[in-house]
């Protein structure tokens, strides 16, 4: 990340301290800021290490595809009072099944998907988003294969990575024409997991640079596209519209 890089990113950090919205409710603190980059809106919401449990949550109590976030709380159980945000993360099957790399609760219910075909997901590199003893990291498909890292507790594989080291996906133009809501993840330097969702149709290069200028992560990787929803329950949004599959959830610490 170059020194504009850095300083764009801790200005925006500042920026998001400085927002108006709702500080706490029932005893979460906010997580998530709307945001103005490039002319366009977003909604980014920061997991930090120590105050923020992270979790992947796909099927219900009846052993199927959950498809939204209204069967959340019976999921949850017990945890669900400290719900800080949950997003969907990560492309599925038409019965909303994960079609990457997805590990929930540290079993691995997909294995890694290296195959080439069609769409967003195939547009190499694609990546991983994964928790392990170490922390939460974003690696495109093949150095994760490379690193095989140990006792995964959670990843979703999607496609694309939006930026690599630093740089944009090769693949990616600077403002294309295809634009559509859009939500990722990124890991900032101090270990943050930053996830955004468009508050209306962006392109990806723009979304991509969201997480390079604005939020200062070297690694972010696209969750999908037209179907992306939040729901934060301090600012009371929850996004409806159509299935979606499996759901990052990030869990306020005791």
């Amino acid at each position: 990340m170059t020194c504009f890089h850095r300083l764009a990113a801790f200005a925006g950090l500042l920026f998001l301290a400085a927002c108006g919205a709702p500080k706490a409710r029932d005893g979460i603190a906010a997580a998530c800021s709307r945001v103005e980059f490039e002319g366009s809106a977003f909604t980014v919401c920061r997991a930090q290490p120590g105050k923020h449990d992270l979790l992947l949550a796909d099927r219900g109590a009846d052993g199927k595809p959950m498809r939204d976030f209204d069967k959340l709380e019976a999921r949850l159980g017990e945890r669900f009072p400290r719900l800080a945000f949950a997003m969907n993360a990560g492309m599925y099957d038409p019965e909303g099944a994960p079609i990457g790399y997805y590990v929930e609760d540290g079993a691995v219910q997909v294995p890694l998907n290296r195959k080439d075909g069609p769409g967003n997901f195939h547009m190499k590199p694609n990546g991983v988003f994964y928790g392990d003893a170490a922390g939460w990291h974003v690696a495109t498909t093949d150095d994760f294969a490379k690193a095989k890292p140990d006792h995964v507790r959670f990843a979703t594989q999607s496609g694309p990575m939006l930026v690599i080291a630093g740089k944009l996906h090769p693949e990616i133009s600077e403002n294309g024409t295809s634009l559509q809501t859009r939500n990722g993840v990124g890991i900032s330097a101090d270990g943050s997991a930053w996830f955004a969702i468009s508050d209306q149709p962006v392109s990806f290069g723009r979304f991509a640079r969201l997480f390079r200028d604005r939020l200062g992560a070297p690694n972010a990787l696209f969750l999908d596209g037209a179907v992306s929803r939040l729901w934060d329950p301090v600012a009371a949004r929850r996004d409806v519209g159509a299935d979606i599959g499996p759901m990052v959830v990030a869990l306020q610490r005791p």
